[in-house]
């Protein structure tokens, strides 16, 4: 119990003067927190009964539905899940801010017969509506997951944004801001084909926790509500008892009453003061620890990918060179060959002629004639052997060069997705901290 709480317990008890009296408040403070104990599990099954004739369904399945949808539609059909989600969602905002506006009691809301409430057997707590079950659910998740995947259109661009509104934390400026990040990573995973250090999957849960972390959370939104009304009922409850202060001659009963209006204002007291902690302590997002962990790690990557990269280019560098001299090398060949070609052709012709002008000397010119031709024939296949050799040569050197242009594709690919994902990862990460400083100090503003 903190100490402002202490001590307005002490000034109820001080309040009484005598010790019989004090003994009686403090046994009636007793009989108060039973009966505030059974009337709040009245209520709750009062309020389950009220609404059993309502339109009621499967907490547990809508939350398994939702999670399945989000990630599985696609198209048109993506199109039609955003819509509906959209209308269910402010279907729940406007009937919350009407019920707010007209200063109902808000028990009131389970009347609406436009709503469908979720709930289990066994599940603690009222009936839940859509914004709950949305926000318990990773259909949020889900779905920027499969807007990475395929590129949403301008009307799912739409569409998201306005879910954005109700279902992320922060104003217009931050969520326009997460919207554009994740078009972003759609934009630098549409490119992002062969994976080579960083694993599709792994990136892709760094975006669902980072959501997960600027996502609203129903439980913390319900704590701040009923804080709030807790605080405004204290506020009431202090200003009436100082328009109503007795004389120190009223009676026993009437300090009993007195008392009883005390030990209610510290019930609540303490109340918010726990409601308020549960604020304090709640906390979706990553710890620091971890979030450094993951933009190391994809530092880590993104500068392998860069070395790799550089490697790449040094070899395709290296097998140009090579391929280079080989056909410089099949040039010079191959004009020397043709240079011996023309030499022994004129030869042949004259020793062809020297032949018909020769009889006496056929045998010596035949003879002259098959080894010109032997050594002909010889060039020409030693030509062919080398123009096959350098030809596999070169389609060799070719096959290598391709592979090295497209491992350097999917290198500079994947590293641009990697680096994407950190600037995405720090940008969400200074929303996250900021969030979390406004909080705090929110806290200790109230506190």
């Amino acid at each position: 119990m903190s100490s402002w709480v202490r001590s307005a317990v002490n000034r109820a008890v001080e309040a009484g003067g005598q010790t019989n009296l004090s003994r009686t408040v403090r046994n009636y403070a007793d009989s108060v927190v039973l009966h505030a104990s059974n009337a709040v599990a009245g209520g709750a099954k009062i309020i389950q009964d009220r609404i059993v004739s309502r339109n009621m369904q499967s907490f547990r399945h809508t939350v398994k539905l939702l999670e399945e949808v989000s990630v599985s539609c696609r198209g048109i059909e993506r199109v039609q899940l955003l819509r509906r989600w959209l209308v269910a969602l402010k279907e729940v905002e406007r009937l919350s801010a009407t019920c707010t506006t007209d200063t109902k009691d808000p028990e009131d809301l389970f009347d609406s017969p436009t709503l469908i409430y979720y709930v289990d057997p066994g599940m603690e707590g009222e009936p839940k509506n859509f914004q709950d079950v949305f926000l318990h659910s990773q259909a949020l998740e889900g779905i920027t997951l499969s807007m990475i995947l395929e590129a949403p259109n301008e009307e799912e661009v739409s569409l998201l944004s306005e879910i954005y509104g109700l279902c992320i934390k922060g104003g217009k400026e931050e969520q326009t801001a997460l919207l554009s990040s994740v078009q972003k990573l759609a934009k630098a995973f549409s490119g992002y084909e062969d994976e080579v250090l960083a694993k599709r999957q792994e990136l892709l849960q760094y975006v669902q926790a980072s959501i997960s972390g600027l996502k609203m959370n129903a439980d913390l939104m319900r704590i701040e509500v009923e804080a709030c009304d807790l605080k405004q009922k204290i506020e009431k409850m202090k200003a009436s008892n100082y328009d109503e202060r007795k004389s120190p001659k009223e009676t026993t009963y009437v300090a009993i009453e007195a008392f009883d209006e005390a030990m209610k204002n510290i019930q609540m007291c303490s109340k918010l003061e726990d409601l308020l902690l549960k604020k304090k302590d709640y906390n979706s997002a990553d710890s620091p620890e971890h979030h450094a962990e993951k933009v190391d790690k994809l530092k880590v990557l993104s500068e392998s990918l860069a070395n790799s990269t550089t490697k790449a280019q040094t070899r395709i560098s290296e097998h140009r060179s090579q391929k280079e001299e080989a056909l410089h090398f099949r040039v010079t060949k191959s004009n020397e060959v043709s240079q011996i070609e023309k030499e022994l052709g004129g030869e042949i012709e004259e020793l062809e002629n020297q032949k018909s002008e020769l009889e006496n000397k056929l045998k010596k010119v035949n003879m002259l004639l098959t080894s010109a031709r032997t050594r002909l024939r010889n060039a020409k296949e030693e030509k062919e052997q080398f123009d096959e050799a350098s030809n596999e040569i070169v389609v060799h050197l070719n096959t290598k060069e391709d592979e090295m242009v497209r491992a350097i594709a999917s290198y500079t690919s994947e590293a641009n997705v990697v680096n994407t994902w950190i600037n995405f990862l720090q940008h969400t990460w200074v929303f996250q901290t900021s969030l979390k400083k406004k909080n705090a100090d929110q806290v200790k503003y109230v506190m």
